[in-house]
């Protein structure tokens, strides 16, 4: 990570590499807490599914982190703590989210991070935190709000 600064409305991260990426998430896993819904938004390659995989090595998860992209969600029973990673990028209908069972999914012991929110058409739980990934020559810019 190359710091941290604040951003109106929240904070502002810069990560240059994936190293950077993967760092940020394990910082920002001990925020993650039951009952928690993140929104990632991002261009397509922006870094959020490493973002995410960095937040599950921060909780502790050793295994492979893969994009959830076809299957729309990828769930990690970590303890106190579930983890649910959706990405919603090949959705094609948001009532496709009814097929995987969406309001099983999020309870008090359990956390959304969701790439592609904004694919849900207002079918997710309201966002608890909003970060956004933008390009920035050959780093990121990471917003949190």
């Amino acid at each position: 990570m190359n710091g941290m600064s604040d951003a109106v409305g929240g904070r502002q991260f810069h990560a240059r590499g994936e190293d950077a990426m993967l760092a940020l998430g394990a910082e920002l896993s001990a925020e993650l807490a039951g009952g928690q819904v993140w929104s990632l938004s991002g261009d397509l390659g922006a870094g959020k599914t490493t973002l995410v995989r960095g937040m599950l090595r921060g909780l502790g998860f050793g295994g492979r982190v893969k994009s959830p992209s076809y299957g729309l969600v990828e769930s990690y029973d970590l303890g106190p703590l579930t983890v649910h990673h959706l990405d919603l990028y090949r959705l094609s209908d948001p009532g496709e989210l009814d097929f995987i069972g969406l309001e099983d999914l999020f309870d008090d012991n359990s956390v959304l991070l969701v790439e592609w929110p904004e694919r849900a058409g207002g079918r997710l739980p309201p966002a608890t935190v909003q970060l956004g990934i933008v390009l920035d020559g050959d780093a990121r810019r990471i917003l949190i709000d």
